[in-house]
């Protein structure tokens, strides 16, 4: 409820008054309250966070966009547009709201402007070899020597390479070939921020629209290893305290056996970790 000028009290939408107030008040994160804890894709599966200028036209394509989810992503990007571009809403469930201002894990969907992601084919798609150099090491030690033999390998070798114009986050998958049967992540190299401010989760949105068969390996003792286990559909550890992960296809798989004897004799390794 809201009170004119004239004293009369006037019934105002919700959502309205509180874009109305973030717009005044400029905050870092607008948290709107649903029963509903968030919206949900064709699936009925959450959706728990939404980059949009990367994801905007794909998801007004979608058949299942229409209606109060349509009208409420419209409004939030309106929204954005005229807040810091480090703002983002959150849509929670009330009960979450404790969750959502005091941890880093928050809850139901999470929408900012975001970066938009690069793809690259080549390397002669990146601009700066020496800031894709140093996003791979990272602050990892050793691994000069393998990103150098990375960089200098032959051009027509096949990959795909995924990052933000800032390179928080990098990763690089090699596409199913003559020596294997599906797509494997062979880098994943991200900065602590690029983990808080949804990068890495855009970029593997990215990597699941082009490939939605995919394996990957990730240290046992990673600080973000649950993540990994939300995004895959199976896993499996080996004796050296590495996880091998996979989605869209089944463990005993044709594809994804060779995998998984390649990974059980070390021959699987990620180039770089967290920076």
């Amino acid at each position: 409820m809201a009170e004119g000028d004239d004293g009369h009290l006037l019934n105002v939408n919700a959502d309205v008054a509180a874009a109305e107030l973030a717009r005044a008040l400029k905050p870092l994160k607008v948290v709107y309250l649903s029963e509903k804890g968030g919206l949900f894709d064709g699936e009925d599966k959450k959706i728990s966070q939404i980059n949009l200028d990367e994801e905007y036209d794909y998801l007004m394509a979608q058949p299942w966009c229409r209606y109060g989810t349509r009208l409420k992503i419209l409004q939030i990007q309106e929204l954005l547009n005229d807040l810091p571009c480090s703002s983002s809403v959150a849509i929670i469930h009330p009960s979450d709201l404790e969750k959502e201002l005091f941890t880093d894990s928050g809850a139901g969907t999470l929408i900012r402007l975001g970066d938009r992601i690069r793809k690259a084919t080549s390397i002669h798609d990146f601009d700066d070899i020496e800031k894709l150099k140093a996003a791979l090491v990272g602050s990892s030690k050793g691994l000069e020597t393998e990103v150098d033999r990375f960089i200098d390998t032959p051009k027509e070798k096949k990959f795909s390479a995924y990052y933000d114009d800032a390179m928080q986050c990098v990763a690089i998958v090699v596409p199913e070939g003559e020596d294997q049967a599906m797509a494997v992540l062979t880098s994943l190299s991200t900065t602590k921020s690029g983990w808080l401010n949804g990068t890495m989760d855009n970029i593997f949105s990215a990597i699941k629209k082009d490939y939605p068969v995919l394996a990957w390996v990730a240290n046992e003792r990673d600080e973000n290893l649950t993540w990994f286990f939300e995004k895959s559909d199976g896993s499996c550890h080996d004796n050296n305290g590495s996880v091998l992960f996979y989605y869209g296809t089944g463990m005993r798989s044709e594809a994804l056996v060779p995998i998984y004897e390649d990974f059980l004799s070390g021959g699987r390794a990620m180039l770089g970790e967290n920076r």
